[in-house]
């Protein structure tokens, strides 16, 4: 790995994801310091949505951005493993196809925020995750972040906006790729 998490990593990454297409949430801990919570990390989560199409985008984005994917890294990526590392990667990187404590990346999105222009897990879901990972160095950020999250949910958030709906438009052309590659699907 490169080093530590970076303002400057989070922009290419983004940069990146959002000039592929990628739909994604930022999670982890990285979604609650982008929402103000005082605290540092090591590398960026990203939540992918699970749809056909999405994994291809996320490939091409981290080609762009110089990751280089194994045909095992590949096949991680397509078929949705839980968590995939890059221990070699440029930039601090991890892929969480299903973040703990999180039921779809549809009910996490509804919810979610954006945060400096990139979207993120709602504070709440940061804190259901980190419960339900349950690992000792949660159950510290879990002391400092619930208070958090009560003190900002008690005002109105000073730096987040409610993220757009889903695009109906592009899953709409995704089914239909899907199916023009799988003839045997259905239409209907």
């Amino acid at each position: 790995m490169s080093g530590p998490f970076s303002a400057k990593a989070l922009r290419r990454v983004t940069g990146a994801l959002d000039r592929h297409g990628v739909a994604y949430m930022v999670c982890g801990k990285l979604a609650a310091i982008l929402q103000g919570f005082p605290d540092t990390t090591q590398d960026i989560d990203i939540f992918p949505r699970p749809v056909p199409g999405n994994a291809e985008r996320l490939i091409r984005a981290l080609g762009e951005l110089g990751f280089n994917l194994t045909s095992q890294d590949r096949q991680d990526i397509l078929g949705g493993k839980d968590f995939i590392q890059f221990p070699n990667a440029p930039i601090p990187l991890d892929i969480v196809h299903a973040p703990d404590g999180i039921e779809s990346f549809e009910d996490a999105w509804r919810r979610g925020r954006k945060a400096g222009g990139v979207p993120v897990l709602a504070l709440e879901d940061v804190l259901a995750s980190k419960k339900a990972a349950n690992r000792a160095k949660d159950r510290v950020v879990i002391m400092l972040l619930e208070p958090f999250v009560r003190s900002v949910r008690s005002r109105v958030p000073w730096n987040t906006d409610p993220l757009e709906p889903l695009e109906p438009e592009r899953d709409r052309l995704e089914r239909s790729i899907a199916r023009r590659k799988d003839p045997g699907t259905s239409g209907h």
